[in-house]
C-alpha cells in the first residue's frame, strides 16, 4: 500500500529500503521526513498530538499521490503519517518517490509535501510548558502549495 496512516513509529531507513525494493532499475529515489520540532508558536514543544479522520485522511492522501502521478512519470510512491501522542523530535511525515530521473523525483517529492502541508486533514496539538495549544495553519505553507 503506497499510503498508510498510523500510530507506530517509523524507521525512515526501512522505508526507504523499501521503496528501493519496490523500483528496481529506476534512476531516482527522493524522499523527506519530517519530524516533531522542539519549538513552536507558543514555545518550547514537548510533544505533539495529531487528530484525523480515518478514511477520510487515507482518501485524500491518495487523492494527492494521485495528482503527483499525472504531473510525474513516477514508478512508486510511498507515504507514511503518523497521528495520536508524538514527542519531540519524533517521525510524523516520511514521503518516498521513484523515477527514472532525479529531477521528477525531487519534484514530486516537494510537491507530495507541500500539498500535504496544505491539504491533508490533519489537526496538529502542540503541548509546551505553558500548556497545549493547536496549530494554525501557516502562510508560508501555502504559498509554497500554490507554486505547483
Amino acid at each position: 500500500m503506497s499510503v498508510q496512516v498510523q500510530a507506530h513509529s517509523f524507521s525512515a531507513a526501512q522505508l526507504l529500503d523499501q521503496l528501493q525494493e519496490r523500483c528496481a532499475g529506476v534512476g531516482a529515489l527522493a524522499s523527506f521526513v519530517g519530524l516533531v520540532r522542539d519549538y513552536g508558536d507558543a514555545g518550547e514543544v514537548r510533544a505533539m498530538f495529531l487528530e484525523h479522520y480515518p478514511g477520510m485522511t487515507e482518501r485524500a492522501l491518495a487523492g494527492i499521490e494521485a495528482e503527483a502521478r499525472v504531473r510525474w512519470p513516477l514508478h512508486e510512491v510511498l507515504i507514511v503519517h503518523r497521528h495520536g501522542l508524538l514527542q519531540a523530535a519524533e517521525p510524523i511525515v516520511f514521503v518516498g518517490v521513484g523515477s527514472a530521473h532525479r529531477q521528477v523525483a525531487f519534484e514530486a517529492c516537494a510537491y507530495l509535501m507541500d500539498q500535504l502541508k496544505t491539504r491533508a486533514p490533519f489537526w496538529k496539538k502542540e503541548m509546551c510548558a505553558q500548556g497545549a495549544q493547536w496549530v494554525d495553519a501557516r502562510a508560508s505553507d501555502a504559498i509554497a502549495a500554490r507554486r505547483w
